[in-house]
């Protein structure tokens, strides 16, 4: 069965919806970034000392050097809060003014209540409403594109978009295949309303649950709660068949890519940056390949913090534009994929005529 068809559709172009009384556009901008990373790095080298393993082996296979830990005292919310209240102080937007939060993540910090409500509640934001989106690693792209539709329909102003994990505790630290690959970070946009034209030009979202099982915490849900059988068999912990999705990630990344880019009525040539998911150097490195780009137009940082799952976008846009290596005006081709199996590709114009 193929991996990825995409339909003939028009689903992933950004409509334009009566507000109010008038027919005009709405557009939503990203007025505010923010990221957090733990300050405990773990490198290559440490894990040689607990693993059967090398920096060498780690880097060929990866690209990945260094990863964040988050400590003893923080937690999913936690981190989400840093981020999303660092991107609320560039927006110069208090929390109490914000219609909605979208917190992206697979790790929570409870399977309820929903860690978007704890986030809402730590932020101050009184009433707010707020939701939890899991999709994997997709999550922080499908989260972005759902607050586009809150914006277009004008049901809201004012939204923050979260992505968000804590993986290190889900991992088995004597698995080398797994917990070499993963790190602990949150990143956040503040999205707002606005008559400017910007924002989401076209997207594609999708899923293919018919392989769902190539990344899967088997045990700790409801299919098979845990239990002292689950712990000796360390089934609660993350599983992935890297080979399964290696073979899913570098066939799906270029069509979704392509896909968006249709809908936004755009070529590659009009895109300033690709920011791809950040899971595995090879996987991007194929997709530039496919694309027929070199590497150094994809944003690329998992040689420092490896995979954060559905932070590693916003926290690559975040420290980007810290950096000023984005510009404010800048289009972005944001592209991802992950548990599920689910992929997600978003065209987003920021802010033409920003300095």
């Amino acid at each position: 069965m193929a991996v990825y068809d995409p339909p003939a559709q028009d689903s992933g172009t950004f409509a334009h919806i009566q507000w109010g009384t008038t027919m005009a556009p709405i557009y939503g901008k990203i007025t505010g970034w923010g990221a957090y990373a733990p300050g405990h790095i773990v490198t290559n080298h440490d894990l040689e000392r607990t693993l059967d393993t090398s920096d060498e082996w780690i880097v060929q296979r990866t690209g990945i050097r260094e990863r964040r830990i988050a400590g003893a005292q923080e937690t999913t919310s936690t981190m989400a809060v840093k981020a999303g209240s660092s991107a609320l102080a560039k927006a110069n937007l208090p929390a109490t003014d914000l219609d909605l939060i979208l917190v992206a993540t697979s790790s929570p910090d409870h399977f309820t209540p929903p860690v978007s409500s704890q986030v809402q509640a730590a932020l101050g934001a009184s009433n707010v409403p707020a939701l939890t989106i899991v999709t994997g690693c997709t999550g922080f792209v499908y989260a972005l594109v759902v607050a586009y539709q809150f914006i277009a329909t004008g049901a809201y102003s004012n939204i923050l978009v979260v992505g968000v994990e804590l993986l290190s505790r889900f991992l088995n630290w004597q698995d080398r295949s797994m917990c070499v690959l993963f790190g602990d970070a949150a990143g956040a946009v503040v999205v707002q309303a606005t008559d400017q034209p910007c924002g989401l030009k076209g997207f594609v979202l999708g899923s293919d649950g018919s392989q769902s099982q190539h990344i899967i915490m088997p045990a700790g849900g409801s299919a098979r709660p845990f239990s002292a059988d689950v712990l000796a068999e360390g089934s609660h912990y993350l599983q992935m068949n890297g080979r399964e999705v290696f073979k899913f990630a570098t066939r799906v990344v270029g069509p979704a890519s392509g896909q968006a880019l249709q809908h936004a009525g755009m070529g590659i040539e009009d895109v300033d940056w690709i920011i791809p998911h950040q899971a595995n150097l090879r996987i991007i490195q194929a997709a530039a390949r496919e694309m027929g780009l070199p590497l150094d137009r994809f944003v690329v940082n998992i040689d420092r913090y490896a995979n954060t799952s559905a932070a590693s976008i916003p926290l690559a846009l975040a420290e980007n534009l810290d950096y000023r290596r984005i510009k404010p005006a800048d289009t972005l081709l944001l592209v991802s994929f992950g548990a599920g199996m689910t992929w997600a590709a978003a065209v987003v114009q920021m802010q033409p005529g920003a300095e």
